[in-house]
């Protein structure tokens, strides 16, 4: 059985199936859901899907699938990961199918994704970066109750970098 990570009436984060592999790769043809991405060949596309099988068998963070719960539809997926810049944090993301936009799922995702951080981790922080011009992502994080910090450098690009402390987080 895959393990599922959060349920609501209206979606489903759950664990990729290995043969769901295509679905995982139909996520990054869209270029306006990828805009905002750093660019995945499909040969790091077919690597990120056998780093997540493996993660789940170790029982690490991990990269999940979201789906509606209503008809089963995928919607696209999350992470949650430790954060390169500074590894007592925990970074979350998510990447949703477009026609998923502005059904305030991306809210319901993040804040799935916050606690399940908080839930299974030692972290007190939980992160998060978006692309400068991502404003719908940084509304999310701010509505989930993010506060947004001095940008982030990373490889010489700039982006905006979103913080939740353990204490500040409300369900």
């Amino acid at each position: 059985m895959h393990h599922i990570i959060y349920q609501s009436p209206r979606i489903i984060i759950r664990e990729f199936l290995p043969e769901e592999k295509q679905t995982f790769f139909d996520l990054f043809i869209d270029k306006q859901v990828t805009q905002y991405l750093p660019d995945t060949s499909p040969e790091r596309c077919a690597e990120m899907f056998n780093e997540l099988q493996e993660n789940y068998k170790n029982k690490n963070l991990s990269r999940w699938a979201i789906f509606d719960t209503l008809d089963n539809s995928f919607i696209g997926m999350c992470v949650a990961r430790i954060f390169v810049h500074n590894t007592d944090q925990i970074e979350i993301g998510y990447v949703l199918s477009r026609a998923y936009w502005g059904k305030g799922i991306a809210t319901e995702v993040c804040r799935a994704m916050t606690q399940y951080s908080f839930e299974n981790t030692k972290t007190n922080e939980v992160v998060a970066i978006t692309d400068l011009e991502n404003t719908g992502s940084q509304n999310v994080l701010q509505k989930v109750g993010f506060k947004r910090l001095s940008n982030l450098i990373r490889n010489e690009e700039e982006l905006a970098y979103f913080k939740i402390e353990r204490l500040q987080f409300h369900l």
